[in-house]
């Protein structure tokens, strides 16, 4: 069995492809990477400016809907009486 020439050149030439895609693919990934983190870091921001961090922005949104539901039921209440 013996190997020609050729298909050593086209393997090499299709391992160079890969390559060359594999580098395309890393500096997409790396770019959608940091327009994540910006896009990540303006949210953080503009949580901070509500005075909120994403560490306590679950316990903000109960007790935002828990002060809805108390004015709905005060509401409703008052719509009764």
């Amino acid at each position: 069995m013996t190997t020609g020439s050729g298909d050593i050149t086209a393997r090499l030439n299709n391992l160079k492809e890969q390559i060359e895609k594999g580098k395309i693919e890393k500096t997409r990934a790396e770019t959608n990477l940091q327009t994540y983190e910006k896009q990540r870091d303006e949210v953080v921001a503009q949580m901070a400016e509500l005075g909120v961090t994403p560490e306590t922005v679950d316990a903000e949104i109960e007790r935002l809907d828990k002060e809805i539901e108390d004015g709905l039921r005060r509401a409703e209440e008052l719509l009764k009486g």
